[in-house]
């Protein structure tokens, strides 16, 4: 199967996360970023010409991705392309996915011979064997395959795409940027179509001005009855971002053993850029316990149930519980977090108090000093 990829980097908004940077260059997990899941879950499955969609805020997306080599692709070859509004015939920000496609047409028609076309989101993260989900595709003999999860739909969290099966399991009902019960799928935002199909569509649409891809390709199509849809059911670990309380209740979530593991080795291995830094310090007297920590750390203080990433300083006396810290942050001497979200580079003052909750963690912007 000739398989092409296409990852939407901008597809969620989480405050103040994602104020200077795409949702898919979000750290995560200590070392991760949630690209890393995207390109991991194509490039694992052999998939080699992949197109990366940001609309804004992408410098620090191309400084992480790079030239692909941690995944197997390679700028300039073929493999790997930017598809920025600046790349390419668009003069604007994408008002929605059909738009970014149809803005990047040239990668779609004449970036290689590849049959089919996976669509991934940046803030849903999952760790799936993407040949599956083609198979299924080709087998169906439908226009689209949407990969969906049971247990997300509640009747309290908003979903973007929600579909209902009847007993046959074909589609019953579809609901977008709605509550759905819990009789609902959630789709995990994972498409598939044939790139002659998609192509068509896309051009339709946008010759209407329809540019939204759950709303208008999805939901339109089906109610039209011009697009056929083949439901693709994930029973692995799904992790949705889109807010920040979300974020960090699933950053804690990777502390839990089952968790890490199916998200990181489900299907494949996870691959990240790689940064070598020096091992972790653990002072004397320093106390760790449930804990996620990367390399190049200073721990001279007491942390418990939290995630560090790389060359965090926690200096004496400091107690650090549930919380997230990102980068370079220092926490100074006798400081106290709880259910706190530390972004990069944020220094906390000694014997500074930081109290949240776990529905509603603290967040410092990256570089404050509080």
């Amino acid at each position: 199967m000739k398989v092409m990829g296409i990852i939407f980097s901008n597809d969620g908004e989480l405050g103040d996360l994602t104020d200077k940077r795409t949702t898919a260059s979000l750290p995560f997990g200590g070392r991760y970023r949630f690209v890393d899941f995207a390109l991991s879950n194509l490039s694992c499955v052999g998939v080699r010409h992949v197109g990366v969609v940001a609309r804004y805020n992408f410098q620090s997306l191309m400084n992480h991705i790079g030239d692909g080599e941690e995944w197997g692709l390679e700028l300039g070859e073929g493999d790997l392309e930017y598809l920025t509004p600046y790349a390419t015939s668009s003069v604007h920000n994408y008002r929605g996915k059909l738009e970014s496609l149809a803005s990047s047409m040239d990668f779609l028609e004449f970036g290689g011979n590849q049959e089919y076309v996976v669509m991934i989101d940046s803030s849903i993260l999952c760790n799936i064997d993407l040949n599956k989900v083609v198979a299924s595709h080709i087998a169906s003999g439908r226009d689209l395959t949407v990969v969906t999860k049971a247990g997300i739909a509640n009747g309290k969290k908003q979903l973007d795409l929600a579909i209902k099966l009847d007993s046959r399991g074909e589609v019953e009902d579809m609901v977008v940027d709605y509550a759905a019960p819990e009789s609902y799928l959630a789709s995990v935002d994972i498409f598939v179509a044939s790139k002659p199909w998609l192509i068509d569509r896309v051009k339709e649409l946008i010759a209407h001005n329809r540019f939204h891809m759950d709303r208008d390709l999805v939901l339109g199509g089906w109610q039209r009855g011009r697009v056929s849809l083949n439901v693709f059911p994930f029973e692995g670990t799904v992790l949705y971002n889109d807010s920040p309380a979300e974020y960090f209740a699933n950053s804690l979530k990777l502390i839990e053993k089952d968790v890490r593991h199916d998200l990181f080795g489900r299907a494949h291995s996870v691959y990240t850029k790689v940064r070598d830094r020096v091992p972790t310090y653990y002072g004397d007297g320093c106390e760790v316990a449930g804990c996620i920590v990367a390399d190049g750390c200073m721990l001279d203080g007491n942390v418990k149930n939290s995630v560090l990433f790389r060359q965090v300083d926690i200096q004496p006396g400091a107690e650090v519980e549930n919380c997230v810290i990102m980068n370079d942050s220092v926490i100074g001497a006798g400081a106290q977090l709880k259910n706190v979200i530390l972004d990069k580079e944020v220094t906390v003052t000694p014997g500074a108090r930081l109290i949240g909750t776990p529905q509603n963690p603290i967040l410092i912007k990256r570089g404050e000093t509080v």
